[in-house]
């Protein structure tokens, strides 16, 4: 089992290396980042983050991320992940029918 775990991250290693490399990888988080501030999620993140930094003292921007993270990571609407999901899916699939 240990094996199929080792290949299963050389495979993911090497798809992510070859979407950096072909710019894929910045093509997707651009469209990610697009679709979540049309959806007004990127505001509604930064007012969450911006309301607990006025409560903390000292000020941790580490903190804050790591209180923030859970929350921001589950409240990314469903449509959105799964069109991000299919783009990916189509570019592992492209990948392998060449």
């Amino acid at each position: 089992m240990a094996n199929s775990s080792s290949e299963t991250e050389e495979l993911y290693a090497q798809i992510h290396r070859r979407m950096v490399e072909s710019g894929e990888w910045d093509r997707i988080l651009r469209l990610l980042s697009s679709k979540l501030s049309e959806n007004g999620w990127s505001d509604e993140l930064c007012h969450h983050a911006k309301e607990r930094a006025r409560t903390m003292d000292p000020l941790s921007f580490r903190t804050i991320v790591e209180e923030v993270s859970p929350d921001a990571q589950a409240s990314i609407p469903l449509a959105i992940k799964r069109e991000i999901t299919n783009v990916i899916r189509q570019y592992v699939k492209d990948q392998f029918e060449k």
